[in-house]
């Protein structure tokens, strides 16, 4: 009975969505993490009478054919690039993006990635990096000496130095965009990889054509909204039921069978 396995599919995407829910619902305190949705189609079709086959010698069509389906498939679990709520930390170093952009981060392997997470910190040797120690691009070193650190709007990073009165510029930060946001691979450590989905990086400087701007003191909380995660969770339990009770529905129809035979 195809019934069996027409459920048997639902269940596996209903169970594929809850696993992507409980992973929002996981990461709602990561700083600057987006969360994912599942998207379904569904599988092949049957077809035992063919909409618009004829039916008479005199050319009467059929209206509406029979087409039984094969049940549904995971086909993406796209991220949703909203901007989520901006939070005071008082942390010199902690920058939020207002808007579009990444900041570029430089693994250990040499690859570039990007991430919405700005609480960074220094290194031994003074140079800008992010909670892991992966530098951030391009480089920006804060000597131990420097006082009142002030990161600008347009990414300009400026700090006093002995014996100087006025600020000194240290560097200026950079954020990359891409045509398709959604096409990045998720590295893990709120970093995400460029691929040929997501196009190459733009890369440009904060608050000018259409780059967001920077706040320094601030930090980009999670785009989970946790009312919204516990009802898709509740309709995702509730298909899952529903595709077990066809299941078992269909089990005793093969039962009854086997009884008259």
């Amino acid at each position: 009975m195809k019934a069996l396995y027409i459920a048997s599919t639902g269940m596996a995407a209903q169970e594929r969505n809850v696993e992507v829910i409980s992973n929002n619902i996981a990461n709602m305190r990561t700083t600057g993490f987006k969360r994912q949705r599942a998207e379904f189609q569904d599988l092949l079709y049957q077809t035992y009478r063919r909409a618009g086959s004829q039916t008479s010698d005199q050319g009467t069509l059929v209206p509406a054919g029979i087409e039984v389906g094969s049940g549904v498939r995971t086909v993406a679990t796209p991220r949703i690039m909203s901007q989520g709520s901006i939070a005071p930390t008082e942390k010199d170093l902690d920058i939020a993006v207002r808007g579009e952009g990444f900041f570029m981060i430089q693994l250990p392997d040499g690859r570039t990635a990007y991430t919405r997470d700005g609480s960074f910190e220094r290194d031994d040797t003074g140079q800008l990096v992010n909670v892991n120690g992966y530098q951030v691009q391009p480089g920006i070193t804060i000597p131990d000496n420097a006082t009142d650190l002030a990161i600008s709007a347009d990414g300009i990073v400026e700090a006093k130095l002995p014996g100087q009165t006025a600020a000194t510029q240290l560097g200026q930060l950079q954020l990359a965009r891409f045509v398709n946001k959604a096409g990045l691979e998720s590295a893990g450590d709120n970093l995400f990889l460029e691929t040929a989905a997501s196009g190459a990086p733009q890369i440009g400087t904060p608050n000018v054509d259409g780059t967001g701007n920077l706040m320094q003191g601030y930090l980009e909380a999670a785009n989970v909204n946790s009312v919204t995660e516990i009802a898709d969770l509740i309709a995702a339990q509730r298909a899952y039921e529903m595709n077990a009770r066809v299941i078992s529905g269909a089990d005793e129809m093969m039962q009854s069978t086997s009884q008259m035979r």
